[in-house]
């Protein structure tokens, strides 16, 4: 079986998603959806789809699926739009900005009786991954403590900070999700600081660029997750799970794994400078997951519910710097 795709945007994520696709022996890249027709054609040239309106798309009978790769202001409205027009729908995080909106598109979702995958492709990288089945395997007994640092090598430019929600709803819900992921369970209490340290033009957008977070489970396990704008030395992506047996950890990765020692000492090449050499394989898993559910049935996973308890995490952390307390999460 053939999955038939569109891609709704052609930005810099619309072309990693386009990529994956493109590359997926049971995926087809159909058509190509952005108000910018450079953007939009350069898909369409390299993978030798149609260009195409959303509307179009939505009413296109040769399209199974859509990717949505737009501003995050416009995903819940698409996700409504293809979910009533019978598309199967994979979402980049998040589904919105507000919770209530967000509640709201899943109950549209539900009604349609349609299929909604949420993109947090940190789940399907090969490293992380192993560090989860570690866990569920029972190598480092039951978890107890996490460690999760996130840092990019600089900050995006002001006029993305300014739509994207702040620093916890579009950087550290990555790491909220991955500690839902790594840990089994939702955290129940956020506690969060955060300070302007990189650069002083995002103060005044009403944002940080430098943040920590603690979060406590119900059952007494902890994860700390470490967040920076700034890492001199490249895109820092590592975790770390203490258990009651031991501890698994996925070290930073490089795209060249060597060595060098000579008289000067030990020297390793630098890690990857962004997401999208990063995580190259996590967004040809993620899709892989997305198309293997859509031929064999199985449910979309993460969800829409996931989305929406990251956000909530996200939420929680925006309260706990406005106030300076823990802050109780609430269930979605």
């Amino acid at each position: 079986m053939t999955i038939n795709f569109a891609i709704l945007g052609a930005g810099r994520i619309g072309q990693v998603h386009a990529r994956a696709v493109a590359g997926n022996e049971n995926a087809v890249l159909r058509a190509v959806a952005d108000p910018m027709p450079d953007a939009a054609d350069a898909i369409a040239e390299r993978y030798g789809c149609d260009v195409r309106t959303i509307d179009q798309i939505a009413g296109s009978s040769d399209i199974d699926a859509v990717v949505i790769c737009t501003p995050t202001d416009m995903h819940a409205d698409l996700i409504e739009q293809f979910a009533r027009a019978k598309k199967a729908i994979f979402c980049e995080k998040p589904i919105d900005l507000d919770v209530a909106r967000v509640s709201d598109c899943l109950e549209v979702v539900a009604a349609e009786d349609g299929f909604l995958m949420v993109g947090f492709n940190r789940r399907f990288d090969p490293h992380f991954m192993a560090v989860r089945k570690a866990i569920e395997e029972g190598q480092i007994g039951t978890p107890e403590m996490a460690i999760i640092t996130s840092r990019d090598p600089g900050a995006p430019p002001a006029e993305y900070i300014q739509r994207s929600g702040g620093i916890f709803r579009d950087m550290t819900i990555h790491d909220f999700d991955m500690a839902v992921f790594l840990m089994g369970e939702m955290p129940e209490t956020v506690q969060a600081i955060s300070s302007v340290l990189t650069d002083p033009a995002i103060g005044p957008l009403g944002d940080f660029d430098t943040a920590s977070v603690i979060m406590k489970m119900a059952s007494g396990k902890q994860v700390t997750i470490t967040n920076s704008r700034r890492a001199s030395y490249g895109y820092d992506q590592r975790v770390e799970v203490h258990g009651s047996l031991g501890m698994v950890a996925a070290e930073n990765q490089r795209p060249v794994s060597i060595e060098i020692a000579t008289a000067n000492g030990y020297m390793r090449p630098p890690l990857h400078d962004f997401f999208m050499t990063r995580y190259i394989d996590a967004y040809a898993n993620e899709i892989a997951s997305f198309v293997s559910s859509l031929t064999d049935g199985s449910p979309a996973n993460p969800t829409g519910v996931d989305g929406l308890n990251a956000l909530l995490l996200a939420d929680a952390a925006v309260e706990s710097v406005r106030t300076g307390a823990s802050v109780r999460v609430k269930v979605g």
